[in-house]
């Protein structure tokens, strides 16, 4: 791939590392590269500050020029762009070859890969079985959606490492103009999401079944028995389940409380992974079922699973203990930012709890997780952001005596302090919001570590209380 004084526009730097990655690597290139970016400089200040070291870089902040689009040699374009921006239909009139940060990366990657995807679970879901593959002494890359882009490690990469990787929909649109698919696709299961972008239920399905689109007899698709959309996707790839209950199928099933069978080519497998697991919650024990599955179909040592699992810890931001004060434990739930993520975070606790909920309008279907707030029963309920109105109609409509006490607040700090108010010893404060985080913050890693601050000043604001 020659880019030496090559002009190539960098649309959307953001704050995940995908831009950021796709810079660095083009420099690395000697590509004389444009970044543009409808954020201004100060917002924008994290990710710049990573690349101030680099020479000659053009930026076009707070808004894009016509120029940077009709007149490069390349656009690598950030996947939450819409395939319907203008500029992006100016570029493509003009001829230029449309790339992104992921399928730069797919196209010069040497390696075996392994990809997750599903609406909830996913980041964990990888970042396990990096932990089980990492343990087998084997070099494994860990990369993707979960934040870290390989691109400017992709010329250390070597065909006999490993490759895993989180692919969010918006991602595997693109991939699926490559025609490619991973050795291994995990699916950790499908429920509504993103239909501000995608439009409709079907179209995000089809996304998200990229990732299977180009497999062949010798890939493995890895996918959640208890799904009953996922079971049904179509792959040429041979098919393994996981699930909580043993159906008989091939994959990994759990066959009593603390034991899992893997079943495969005639042959069985027994692993205790609900015993090597800390992680609180069903969904997490899901979440190590389909690495295991993987791991297991990979023929991946019983050892190095157990060791990637027993050593595995909560990522930030993933229903992530981040303080215990004054008899009450906080955990930051930030990266759920689905109905379904934050459902199943409540049921991860048998402690009361008071839960923050509530943010950025995606379009999703407030309803069941309602629904489960009444069911659990919370304690208390902070509702948040632009869907806060609208999840306390729908709590109104489940729970009309209002036995879940609960306050529409104007911000952060207001929530925070009355969800303090109405805690006691014993008490889960959690913030699982279910809902994304851009109205009130820059992303969800922002309102987790605001949460995390807050959490641990805590016992100063109940002691002025």
């Amino acid at each position: 791939m020659d880019l030496q004084d090559r002009r190539v526009t960098v649309m959307g730097l953001g704050s995940f590392g995908g831009g950021l990655g796709a810079v660095q690597f083009l420099a690395q290139r000697g590509a004389q590269v444009t970044v543009t970016d409808n954020r201004s400089a100060a917002e924008l200040s994290e990710s710049l500050a990573q690349l101030a070291e680099i020479p000659s870089i053009t930026y076009h902040l707070g808004g894009h020029q016509r120029e940077d689009f009709s007149t490069a040699d390349l656009v690598v374009v950030s996947p939450a762009v819409p395939k319907g921006n203008p500029f992006l239909r100016l570029a493509i009139d003009s001829g230029v070859t449309i790339s992104s940060e992921m399928n730069l990366f797919w196209e010069l990657n040497p390696a075996c890969v392994i990809a997750v995807t599903g609406s909830n679970g996913k980041s964990t879901t990888t970042a396990m079985t990096h932990a089980i593959l990492n343990a087998t002494g084997r070099t494994c890359w860990l990369g993707g959606n979960i934040g870290r882009s390989l691109l400017p490690h992709v010329a250390e990469i070597r065909p006999e490492d490993v490759v895993v990787l989180e692919l969010s929909s918006f991602q595997l649109e693109d991939l699926d103009r490559l025609q490619r698919s991973p050795h291994v696709a995990i699916i950790t299961n499908f429920s509504a999401n993103h239909l501000d972008r995608h439009g409709t239920l079907e179209n995000y399905r089809l996304a998200k079944q990229a990732i299977l689109h180009w497999q062949t007899p010798t890939d493995f698709a890895i996918l959640n028995q208890d799904d009953a959309d996922v079971v049904a996707w179509p792959t040429r790839g041979r098919k393994l389940f996981f699930g909580l209950k043993d159906m008989g199928g091939e994959g990994l099933f759990l066959t009593g409380q603390r034991s899992a069978v893997f079943r495969f080519a005639g042959r069985e497998r027994t692993l205790t992974v609900p015993k090597w697991l800390s992680l609180p919650g069903i969904h997490n024990l899901q979440n190590a079922l389909a690495a295991t599955c993987a791991a297991c179909a990979l023929d991946v040592p019983d050892a190095a699973i157990e060791s990637g699992i027993r050593g595995y810890k909560a990522l930030p931001h993933r229903l992530e203990l981040v303080a215990e004060v004054s008899g009450r434990q906080f955990y930051n739930d930030s990266l759920a930012t689905t109905p379904e993520s934050a459902i199943v975070a409540l049921a991860a606790f048998e402690q009361p709890i008071i839960l923050f909920a509530g943010g950025y309008d995606k379009g999703s279907d407030l309803t069941e997780m309602a629904r489960a707030i009444v069911a659990k029963p919370v304690k208390a309920v902070a509702l948040m952001g632009t869907t806060g109105p609208r999840l306390n109609e729908l709590l109104d409509l489940f729970d009309p005596e209002q036995r879940v006490r609960r306050t529409i607040c104007e911000s952060f700090q207001a929530a925070f302090s009355w969800a303090v108010s109405e805690s006691q010893p014993g008490d889960i404060l959690l913030l699982s919001p279910g809902c994304a985080s851009y109205d009130w913050f820059r992303n969800f890693v922002d309102r987790g570590t605001q949460f995390r601050e807050m959490a641990l000043d805590s016992g100063q604001l109940m002691a002025s209380e």
